[in-house]
């Protein structure tokens, strides 16, 4: 007989912090065939053979299209205030722009009342990956249409459901999309055009200004983004691993913070390679934020490309192309996820206090809007002690002063990990990929047990 693992008696949060769990869209509904569903860029990428690492694709994933009322109710029984999920855009408007589908509406008007009547606050995130296909086909995050195309999608979600959600987030991640979507081709579109799929990244951007007031107008008053931020390390002291543990930083950390939260890019060479008028479109960029959500995994230990004797590492499962002038290497030291990641919670601490001293009374209290890791097992005491470390590094950098406001896991459920197929289990659920059955883990326990104890303040 397994013991039921014993709540850590994490410190104390305060009464109004924000518990929560996030899930995507693409990653869990399936049904990409009903309700008038369009296709997505992801539908067509993982229909490509090859493209998935297990050969599988998200047209059935966990099913939470017709099983959404089983996972309302876990997310009740986990005690969690919060569940922040993502609307599909091409189940909402299937070509990207034109036609409203109602029944996709219907869908999310049922979630988020199914929702509100467990207690918990939905946080739809806008747009998490699934670019509607038609879209893609012109160019997508590529041209300029794309973000003002995004802006008219945001109005028809917030003019649906704006009278119950208070929470709200435009994007999801821009950086991944940006690298891995169409610089590096390993995840959809699938394009491999390197330093050429900056304006990706700005039309990214550019999308989420233009989001936030579509929003503001329809009376939102709490509005974020999820940036992926993680602490930089530099291999060695050597001017050339300076330089590129640098540039790494500023592309996947300061590309993405500094047009929200300051208005500006970290480099003008940079900016100067980026489509439109670029200064006029950091105004709408830099709109003001209620809150600024940060995804955390890990930190990148980074050096010069080539350096003799040193293990490149892979960049969440994907090796990067040697003629970039950057190369993450190994972090040694560190238990490692099923994932090959390291487990570094004292970087969460790091990461937040140097957010704070860099961007001072600029940057807007912060979420944790993704935090989690990959392990195998039902019984997953790692991922519990995954989750105590982070928590309590997070209670270190709120008492060195960062305004902290909430913690969401990823994920509620195991679920397509995008090129990864199903290899990879996040959930503080487990999902059987045969019977769809739900089965909650230790680590969904502990939680539970934390929040109670929380809650008892």
């Amino acid at each position: 007989m397994t013991t039921e693992p014993v709540p850590a008696a994490l410190p104390r949060f305060p009464r109004d912090f924000v518990w929560g769990v996030s899930t995507s869209a693409a990653q869990i509904e399936g049904a990409v065939a009903e309700g008038g569903r369009g296709r997505s860029a992801w539908d067509v990428f993982a229909a490509e053979a090859g493209r998935i690492k297990d050969g599988s694709d998200p047209r059935v994933a966990t099913d939470h299209y017709h099983r959404y009322p089983e996972d309302v109710a876990l997310l009740k029984e986990l005690g969690v205030g919060a569940y922040r999920f993502s609307v599909a855009w091409p189940r909402v408007v299937p070509d990207g722009s034109g036609a409203v589908s109602k029944a996709g509406l219907d869908f999310y008007d049922r979630l988020v009342d199914a929702l509100l009547a467990a207690g918990v606050a939905p946080v739809p995130t806008l747009f998490h990956w699934d670019t509607p296909q038609a879209l893609e086909e012109g160019g997508g995050w590529l041209v300029r249409e794309t973000a003002e195309k995004f802006a008219a999608y945001a109005d028809v979600v917030a003019e649906r459901l704006g009278d119950r959600v208070e929470r709200w987030i435009t994007l999801n991640e821009p950086a991944e999309l940006t690298l891995l979507g169409y610089g590096l081709g390993q995840h959809a579109p699938g394009r491999q055009l390197l330093f050429e799929a900056l304006p990706a990244a700005h039309h990214q951007l550019l999308g989420h200004g233009l989001a936030v007031q579509a929003l503001r107008a329809r009376g939102a008053t709490s509005i974020g983004i999820a940036n992926s931020h993680g602490p930089t390390w530099t291999a060695s002291a050597s001017e050339a691993d300076t330089a590129a543990a640098d540039l790494y930083d500023l592309l996947l950390n300061r590309l993405f913070a500094e047009p929200v939260l300051l208005g500006r890019y970290p480099d003008e060479e940079l900016a100067a390679l980026l489509p439109g008028p670029v200064a006029e479109d950091l105004k709408v960029i830099a709109q003001p934020l209620d809150w600024y959500g940060i995804n955390y995994y890990q930190p990148t230990l980074v050096g010069a490309p080539g350096a003799e004797g040193v293990a490149a590492a892979d960049f969440g499962g994907i090796r990067l192309p040697p003629e970039l002038p950057f190369a993450p290497q190994e972090i040694e030291g560190y238990p490692r996820t099923d994932f090959g990641w390291p487990v570094v919670p004292e970087a969460l601490t790091g990461l937040l206090v140097s957010f704070q001293e860099r961007y001072g009374d600029r940057l807007p209290p912060v979420v944790i809007t993704e935090n989690g890791c990959s392990y195998e097992g039902i019984e997953d005491g790692e991922r519990i002690a995954f989750l105590d470390g982070h928590l309590r590094a997070l209670h270190q950098a709120m008492a060195a002063g960062v305004d902290v406001r909430g913690y969401f896991v990823w994920s509620l459920t195991d679920n397509f990990e995008w090129a990864e197929g199903y290899a990879r289990r996040f959930g503080l659920v487990h999902v059987d990929y045969t019977t769809l059955a739900r089965t909650p883990k230790a680590s969904f326990r502990w939680l539970r047990d934390a929040l109670r104890e929380q809650a008892r303040g």
